[in-house]
């Protein structure tokens, strides 16, 4: 569905700000700003964030189900598809653990809430009672339920990720059996999945407008000043984010012959997207096709990178064990090493029981302190005020998890162009030709 690397490249060099990580920065930038010196005018401008995020998400569903149909049709041998599906899910569950693992590890090495003495009964349950009823709501066994759409075509309707996954896989499935004779289905797929990446590339024209609206509604409504008396929780996360990116997930990529640097700057601008609306979501389908024009295989991204996004939340994990250890600590909770390891493996389960709800991070939180009574649920107060700020840095850590693991799993798959990847990364050769520009558009020829 996306053109081939040998796609004639674009003459002469693009004005610097045509670019479209140059102009999501110049919003963010302007963004902050209105938010910071004009407060209510930031927080009115939300809807345009809003808008842009809906916009996408409306489209995200018809690029999974038109991608992963396709790859998987294409792929013809069934047992191709189950090996990367269990693939996948290890490769998930292995650093989903480890991030939690990190993040407890920190969390008892800098001890960022020790000596704020707060008692529990000081604090207000109910700025936290919308999300601990959300999460007592989200249970696992329902989880795997609402895996399962009402309709066949439910799912496109109500865009659920996991459902979208679920009639993707049956239908590529069935095209696969049934052959020769479905060929006409399986070139229609296509050639709508070349109407839908244009449709794409021209909402992502207006990426630099949500994230402008976004960023001027954070810091308008919560200001910079409040994250002064939580910056240590604040500046311990996303310290704790970037050692896990550069240092875990970098060590990974090299063993797998790439670098991370290279990959976060091949994404660049999808991650300045993502930081403008504190959402991956917004960058999953540039995510797909950038990962594809970067030598893997079609079907394992469509695969790998969707299921990631709900099963390979490796920001969120981290978040998870910092924040309750943070929590334990203001509110002078001594917590024993088994007690640890229980919050742990709670956390493991919950985090997969709350996937692809809206302010997961939070509501998985409140799960999982509300199994493991020895922390307050009532202390998630503390950090309902930074939570927002936060946020950006867990969804710029899930984006960069799931790129890497899209590529791993293609190439444990030798389903990886190992010379284009290189190629792309290092800014050579016509498939890095849009790597700095609005990927989605020029891939289709603009």
């Amino acid at each position: 569905m996306t053109p081939d690397a040998d796609q004639p490249a674009i003459a002469g060099p693009r004005p610097f700000y045509h670019h479209l990580y140059v102009q999501v920065l110049a919003a963010i930038v302007a963004g902050a700003l209105v938010g910071h010196f004009y407060p209510a005018a930031g927080e009115a401008l939300k809807p345009l964030g809003d808008a842009f995020i809906k916009l996408v998400k409306m489209v995200i569903a018809p690029v999974i189900f038109l991608t992963l149909v396709s790859g998987i049709a294409g792929m013809r041998e069934l047992r191709t598809v189950g090996r990367v599906a269990a693939k996948a899910l290890g490769y998930f569950l292995l650093f989903s653990t480890l991030a939690l693992v990190v993040g407890l590890i920190v969390a008892n090495t800098v001890q960022p809430g020790a000596g704020m003495n707060i008692d529990p009964a000081t604090l207000d349950p109910g700025a936290v009672a919308d999300y601990a009823h959300q999460a007592h709501e989200t249970t696992l066994v329902g989880f795997a339920l609402a895996m399962i759409p009402d309709t066949l075509v439910s799912a496109l309707i109500q865009g659920n990720i996991l459902q979208v996954l679920v009639v993707a896989i049956l239908v590529g499935i069935s095209i696969s059996l049934v052959g020769e004779p479905a060929q006409p289905v399986l070139d229609l797929i296509d050639r709508t999945g070349k109407i839908v990446f244009r449709l794409t590339g021209i909402l992502m024209r207006a990426a630099p407008v949500g994230a402008f609206g976004a960023i001027a509604f954070t810091v308008g409504k919560y200001g910079a000043g409040s994250l002064v008396n939580l910056g240590g929780l604040v500046a311990t996360f996303y310290l704790t984010s970037l050692l896990f990116v550069l240092v875990v997930l970098g060590a990974v990529a090299r063993l797998h012959g790439f670098s991370i640097i290279r990959l976060i700057l091949y994404l660049k601008a999808e991650l300045l997207l993502v930081l403008g609306t504190s959402s991956s979501e917004a960058a999953l389908p540039n995510l797909i096709v950038k990962l594809e024009a970067a030598g893997c295989d079609r079907g394992v991204v469509g695969l790998v990178v969707p299921t990631g996004y709900s099963f390979n939340l490796d920001g969120t994990n981290i978040y998870m064990t910092l924040a309750a250890l943070f929590i334990a600590q203001a509110c002078n909770v001594d917590l024993t090493l088994g007690q640890e390891l229980l919050l742990l493996g709670v956390a493991m389960l919950s985090s997969k029981g709350a996937a692809g709800v809206t302010g997961a991070g939070f509501i998985t939180l409140a799960a999982t302190l509300s199994i493991v009574p020895s922390v307050p649920v009532a202390g998630m107060a503390l950090i309902l005020g930074v939570d927002r700020f936060m946020s950006e840095c867990r969804s710029l850590t899930n984006f960069i998890g799931n790129a890497v693991a899209g590529i791993v799993v293609a190439r444990w798959e030798g389903k990886l162009d190992r010379a284009r990847l290189d190629a792309t990364l290092h800014h050579r050769g016509p498939a890095a030709r849009f790597a700095d520009t609005a990927p989605l558009t020029t891939m289709q020829g603009e």
